[in-house]
């Protein structure tokens, strides 16, 4: 089982029906329906990276105006519009780069063709920084829970995630305890448990004040015992030093494998996408601290600094998992670097 079968929906096992006919009306309505789910999908994502997109598209007009080829001034400018877009200077100067190589090889690019050279380079780095989605996680043992831990510094949305998370798992029938690791801050719990009432989830928690890692294996404990299919830990979001990080951040993954050998089977990092070049420094800490391995970007509705995206992605060779364009449940979106770019640029140009 993998961490993208947890939102299959689990089927009621009912006895086969033979000899079932799907007329072609029957599936063209089908076909419909799903036509119509992937489009409202592409509108919401759309609405909710608006300001980044205005913001971004803004400053390339008005950096273009009045030029028809892409020169050398035009990409200079490009270039300060990617930089002042969060995108970050070391994925900057890729893509400056692979825009410079294409214009040595077409000799002749317009101005009007900057926005889709722009979008298929972004595209083709995006998709050069990862795996596939699809082959992403690690399986785990039958009859074993998902652990995911979750960290990130506080206010970057690290609570109302596991909160989404376990509301879009419990939904789709899964078994969902959360673990109140973060012991520092009383709001902190009180705020998760009002997230896992809502989902319909399993909280475990201690006194405030309590071994972060005494959470952590007691939750695994009654996950495993009460069948969970997937555990939640918060953690403390705390950078006062990437030392006393590394240490705590070590003992709850110890702890927890002596439960599950392999837990946790993912650390989800939360970063606040507003914060712009912010949050690459916070990425730098964490990925330093500890074991990294998925990113989820929040906040990209409120922001026009949805580049850092794109800059994040490519620095860090972690797949992004999650944006958050909104604050609904349903607005913690799997990530699909396709679909991102098309909600950016639009469609490729024919």
């Amino acid at each position: 089982m993998g961490f993208f079968d947890l939102f299959k929906k689990k089927k009621d096992v009912k006895p086969e029906v033979e000899n079932v006919t799907i007329t072609p009306e029957v599936a063209e309505k089908q076909a419909e329906e799903e036509r119509k789910e992937v489009e409202e999908e592409r509108k919401e994502l759309e609405a909710g990276l608006e300001k980044t997109k205005e913001g971004f598209f803004g400053k390339l007009k008005r950096a273009i105006a009045g030029r028809t080829t892409v020169d050398a001034d035009v990409l200079d400018d490009l270039e300060e519009v990617l930089i002042t877009s969060d995108v970050g200077v070391d994925t900057t100067v890729k893509i400056i780069e692979r825009i410079e190589a294409r214009v040595a090889r077409d000799k002749y690019l317009n101005t009007e063709e900057l926005q889709y050279i722009l979008r298929d380079e972004i595209a083709q780095l995006m998709e050069e920084s990862h795996r596939s989605t699809e082959d992403f996680g690690i399986e785990v043992k039958e009859g074993m829970p998902y652990v995911l831990m979750v960290v990130g510094v506080n206010g970057a949305g690290k609570t109302t995630t596991i909160g989404k998370l376990a509301a879009q798992l419990t939904k789709a029938g899964r078994k969902v305890y959360i673990g109140a690791a973060d012991t520092f801050r009383a709001a902190a719990i009180d705020q998760l448990a009002v997230w896992a009432d809502r989902a319909g989830a399993t909280m475990i928690r201690q006194e405030m004040g309590s071994d972060p890692a005494s959470v952590a294996y007691d939750t695994l404990r009654s996950a495993v015992a009460n069948g969970a299919d997937v555990v939640l830990i918060d953690t403390a979001g705390r950078l006062h030093n990437k030392v006393g990080l590394m240490k705590e951040l070590t003992k709850i993954r110890n702890v927890m494998s002596k439960v599950i050998p392999d837990a946790p089977h993912e650390v989800m990092l939360v970063l606040d996408g507003s914060t712009g070049q912010n949050a690459f420094e916070q990425a730098k800490q964490f990925t330093e601290a500890t074991q990294v391995t998925s990113l989820t970007i929040t906040k990209l509705d409120g922001t026009a600094k949805g580049g850092v995206v794109i800059g994040i992605s490519d620095k860090f060779h972690i797949p992004v998992r999650y944006i958050g364009i909104g604050e609904g449940i349903d607005q913690l979106k799997m990530f699909d670097r396709k679909e991102f770019v098309r909600a950016m640029f639009g469609d490729a140009k024919n």
